[in-house]
Formats: structure tokens, C-alpha cells, sequence
């Protein structure tokens, strides 16, 4: 690796930074991704759609492109792996790369890897690497087992994500649809759904894969690749590497100010030689003047040693040893230089926080395996059941006389409780014989069936009308047959309603279609008429409230006159 010239901050980072590393590297060189990626899986998409129409199975189009996605994943991986150094590829070579490069582990991805969730993660390390196989497995286990969960986050939620935005485009078709024509779509497409799904809406479900995978895959890929990144970085120490070669590269700009410093330093070091050698002589020389001067004491100290001999001998081998203990004694700093150094804050404050940093702390904590011994356990278990059972025994000679009743209460549940509820069962039989006993027998009494709703025909058929609508309906109306009368009118008032307006209604038109075809009526008295038949007629249809004789045959006599029906 040329970490040299890669073009990313190296450093250490979590999972979830290393994953937007990749997705900002898929935006920086977006035009390179996308732009072959098109070029590749549109011509892609049609020969599967084309090759699943010709066996009459177009959901294995779909299902396909999906499969061949680890071959779909180089091109993002092309591009982004030299655009990290710099050197984004231009579209030519990123199209006639695919055709040689990264084909030799596309059979395991297209088998048993497929559904790894961690395959962006190991993709790169195969394509990019190129080591054995012993090498790669040992890789793998090393890159992808600190990271494993990371990957297999990230592929739900790219699954999420491609998921929502093929219902988006499914939803997207439903916002052009008008809403009083939404329930017939919707019933329409659920027809759809339940029947042989016709060919176009299995392409257009396929379109919709496509371009959902279109517009996550790479980014997929991209975090994969950031995840691979930042673990090569952990594991390698780039970032300790490139901080060693930006110190190295300082260094050697400041060479020259380094050998004239040195040079000074050797040329001062004689000077400084010869001036301690002269201060040396100098304190000797005061030494012996102080030694040759006259002293009383020591005239004293000469009579003393000549009277015992022994003492002087004694007395001089003292001196001599205190003589060489001086000699051997090291000269501290501040008597050469005749300084006091001044203590430094700052040191002081570094030195602290070097001291509570928990890497440079003595203490450690250090856990191992201990075997067990299984006689000490036992001696320990014994003894606090001995404990406890001191203690219920205390607690129970304390709390003797009130929880006595109480445990005679549960000591009769206990031995008498299935007796009782066995008893409960057999007098809850007993009382209820009269209800249970016939029906055991079969001679209970059966409900009688539920009489069948009465299928209505649907009002607006293609039958013709009778040539007298408003006779036929008053004797529907007498007959008892109120909404058969009702039906009647409210189709005359459609058919009268299209032969005015010159328009033309599907069989299956609903009330607000024709009240809506109402308003080309050119009079207003017509408008009005044919909006209060709808509304009697969706009372009764729809509520159950007929109106009663007299409104009824208003409303026919209106009819009969405003529409000029023949009688």
C-alpha cells in the first residue's frame, strides 16, 4: 500500500465514521460511479426482462438482477479505490476494467457467500490484495470479526432502504389518480394482484428494484470499503506511520541547523574542560594554605599523641579513613555552581498527567481460571443451611402464634382443594341439567336459519327501460317493493341525465360520477331534480329510510314533468 498518497485523513475511527468515509468518498466520485454504472446494468436489465418474457416468467428478470449484484458491486469498488489515492478512473477504464478484473472470487459471492452480510467488507480484500487462499481466510477472520456486526447493521439497513423506495414508487402512482377514482383503482389493482399479473406490471415492478438498487448499492459498497479502510489503519498503524514520516520529513529540512548547533557544542566543550580544570587547582590550592597554617590546638593535640603513642596511631588512622570517605563522596550541582534550580510548574503539571493516565499506572487487573475446591464449597453450603435454618426457626417461634392460622388455611387448600372444586363442578352440572342434557340427547332445540340477504341486481344495467317508467313504478311502489321502484326512476333519471348532456356513463358508475356528469345539465331546475333523486335514492339504498307515499309520488309527478317521460 502507497499510504503516501492516499487522499483521507488517516486516523483512528469508530465503525459508524468509517462508514460515512465511504459513503463521502461514493459522493466525491459520483460522476465516475454512476455513469458506468448505467452504462452496465441498463443494457443488463433489458436482456433479463427480455430472455424472462420469452419463458413467460418475468419475476425471475427481478430476482436475477438481484443475484448478480456481487458482480455489479466492482464498478463502485473500481472507481472508489483508486479515487482514494487521487487517481479517480474516467469511464473507458472503469468499463473495460470489468471485463478482466475481479472475475476469479465472483463464484464463491454468486454461491455460498451471497447473503453474507459482510461481502463489501471482504470484497476489497480479494480484489485489492490478491493474496492466497490460506491468506485471505486468516484476513478475513482478522478484518471482518471486530466489525461483523457493524456489517451486518448496515446491510439490513440498506435492504431497509431499497425496500422503501420501491413502495414510494408504487405510492408515487397512486398520487396521480383523482381520490373519488382511488377505491376503484385500488379494488382494480387488487384484482390485478389476485389474477395472472399482466406483463407490464411486471416490468415496471422489476424498473422499480432496478432503480432502487441503482441509487443504494453504491453506497453499500462505499461503507463497506470505509469499514475495510479503517480496520487495515487499526490493525497496520497507518497513522502512526505517516506521523513517523512527517517527523522524518521535518528532520531533514532542519539537518542543516542541527550539524551547526553540534558544531558549537564541540567547540565549547574544551573551553568548558579547561575552565574546570583551572577551578580545581585553585581549591587545592586554598586547601593546602589552610593545612600549613599554625594552630594551637593542633600543637596540643602533637604534645597529647607523644605521650601515647597508641592514641596517635589511633588518631591518625581515623583521620585517614574520614580522609578517604570525603573523597569518595559526590559533588552535588549546587556546589559547583553555586545555584538553587527553580522548580517548574509546568514540568510539575506534565509529570501529574502522565501519572493519572490509566496506561501508565501501576495497578492492572489480571483474571484467571481457579480450579474449585469442592469440599470447602460443600462445607460452606452446609454450614449457611444450618444458618438458615436456625434463622426460619427463630423467625417461626417469633411469628408462631399469628402465621399459624394462616398455614393451617393453605395446609386444607392444599390436601382439600381438588375435593372442593371438584364438588363446585358437579353442583354447576346439576343446576344447569336443564340446558346441557337435552343437547346431549339430541333433542334440544335448533335455531331456526338465518334467512338469506336478498341479492339486489345492480341498478344501472344495460337493460333498456320499460316505455312506461312512471306506471311501472307506482305499481312496484303499491306491490311493496319500494326500492325496486326507487332503482327504477334513479336509472331513468341516469338515462335522461345522458341523452341532455350527450355523454356517455360505464355501467358501474358510481352516485358521485353521475353527480359530477350533472353539472353539464344546461338548466339548473334539472341539475337540482336529478340531485334530490340521488339523495332519496341513497337513503334507501344505503340507509334504509324510504320516503313515504306522499313524498314519493311528489317526486315521480316532478320527474314525470321535468324529464317529459312518456306515460
Amino acid at each position: 500500500m502507497r499510504i503516501e498518497r492516499l487522499d483521507v485523513v488517516l486516523r483512528a475511527r469508530s465503525a459508524w465514521e468509517a462508514m460515512e468515509l465511504g459513503n463521502a468518498l461514493v459522493r466525491r466520485h459520483a460522476g465516475a460511479i454512476w455513469k458506468p454504472w448505467l452504462l452496465c446494468t441498463l443494457p443488463l436489465f433489458a436482456l433479463l426482462n427480455l430472455g424472462a418474457w420469452a419463458i413467460g416468467h418475468l419475476w425471475l428478470a427481478g430476482l436475477a438482477l438481484w443475484w448478480l449484484k456481487p458482480v455489479l458491486d466492482r464498478i463502485p469498488l473500481f472507481v472508489i479505490s483508486r479515487g482514494v489515492f487521487g487517481d479517480a478512473p474516467r469511464v473507458g477504464e472503469t468499463l473495460r476494467a470489468q471485463w478482466r478484473w475481479g472475475w476469479a472470487p465472483m463464484f464463491g459471492y454468486l454461491t455460498w457467500r451471497r447473503l453474507s452480510p459482510a461481502r463489501t467488507v471482504f470484497l476489497p480484500l480479494e480484489l485489492l490484495e490478491g493474496a492466497s487462499a490460506d491468506q485471505q481466510r486468516q484476513r478475513r477472520r482478522t478484518l471482518g470479526g471486530a466489525v461483523y456486526g457493524h456489517a451486518l447493521l448496515l446491510a439490513v439497513v440498506c435492504w431497509h432502504f431499497e425496500l422503501m423506495l420501491c413502495l414510494a414508487c408504487i405510492a408515487a402512482i397512486a398520487m396521480f389518480v383523482p381520490v373519488d377514482l382511488l377505491p376503484e383503482t385500488a379494488r382494480a389493482a387488487w384484482a390485478l394482484i389476485g389474477e395472472e399479473t399482466p406483463a407490464w406490471a411486471d416490468i415496471g415492478l422489476n424498473a422499480f428494484g432496478w432503480l432502487a438498487m441503482t441509487l443504494i448499492e453504491p453506497f453499500f459498497v462505499g461503507a463497506g470499503f470505509g469499514l475495510y479502510l479503517n480496520r487495515r489503519t487499526e490493525l497496520e498503524a497507518w497513522d502512526v506511520e505517516m506521523a513517523l514520516r512527517r517527523l522524518r520529513d521535518r528532520l531533514s529540512s532542519a539537518t542543516p541547523m542541527l550539524a551547526l548547533l553540534l558544531a558549537v557544542v564541540l567547540l565549547a566543550a574544551p573551553a568548558a574542560a579547561l575552565r574546570a580544570q583551572t577551578a580545581a587547582a585553585v581549591g587545592d590550592g586554598a586547601v593546602a594554605a589552610d593545612a600549613s597554617a599554625p594552630d594551637t590546638a593542633a600543637t596540643g593535640h602533637d604534645h597529647t599523641a607523644m605521650a601515647d603513642p597508641h592514641a596517635h596511631q589511633a588518631d591518625g588512622e581515623d583521620d585517614d579513613a574520614h580522609g578517604d570517605s570525603d573523597d569518595e563522596k559526590p559533588v552535588a550541582l549546587d556546589d559547583i555552581f553555586d545555584t538553587v534550580p527553580a522548580a517548574d510548574t509546568r514540568f510539575d503539571r506534565a509529570a501529574d498527567r502522565a501519572y493519572d493516565d490509566p496506561l501508565l499506572s501501576g495497578k492492572r487487573s489480571v483474571s484467571y481460571w481457579k480450579q474449585r475446591d469442592r469440599a470447602e464449597e460443600t462445607k460452606k453450603k452446609e454450614k449457611e443451611k444450618e444458618q438458615r435454618k436456625g434463622d426460619a426457626k427463630n423467625a417461626s417461634n417469633a411469628g408462631k402464634p399469628l402465621l399459624a392460622g394462616v398455614a393451617q388455611a393453605f395446609a386444607f387448600i392444599g390436601e382439600w382443594g381438588l375435593w372442593l372444586l371438584a364438588a363446585i363442578l358437579v353442583l354447576a352440572l346439576l343446576l344447569t341439567i336443564k340446558r346441557w342434557l337435552p343437547w346431549m340427547r339430541g333433542s334440544g332445540r335448533r335455531r331456526a336459519p338465518e334467512a338469506a340477504p336478498v341479492a339486489h341486481a345492480p341498478v344501472l344495467t344495460p337493460e333498456p327501460l320499460p316505455d312506461d317508467v312512471p306506471t311501472i313504478a307506482r305499481r312496484l311502489w303499491r306491490e311493496g317493493r319500494q326500492r325496486d321502484a326507487l332503482a327504477l326512476l334513479y336509472r331513468a333519471s341516469v338515462q335522461t341525465l345522458c341523452e341532455r348532456a350527450n355523454l356517455v356513463l360505464p355501467p358501474g358508475a358510481t352516485e358521485a360520477q353521475c353527480l359530477r356528469a350533472s353539472r353539464r345539465l344546461p338548466e339548473d331546475s334539472d341539475r337540482t331534480l336529478f340531485a334530490r333523486m340521488v339523495r332519496t335514492w341513497q337513503y334507501a339504498a344505503y340507509a334504509g329510510r324510504l320516503p313515504d307515499d306522499a313524498a314519493f309520488d311528489a317526486l315521480l309527478d316532478e320527474l314525470h314533468q321535468q324529464y317529459r317521460w312518456r306515460a
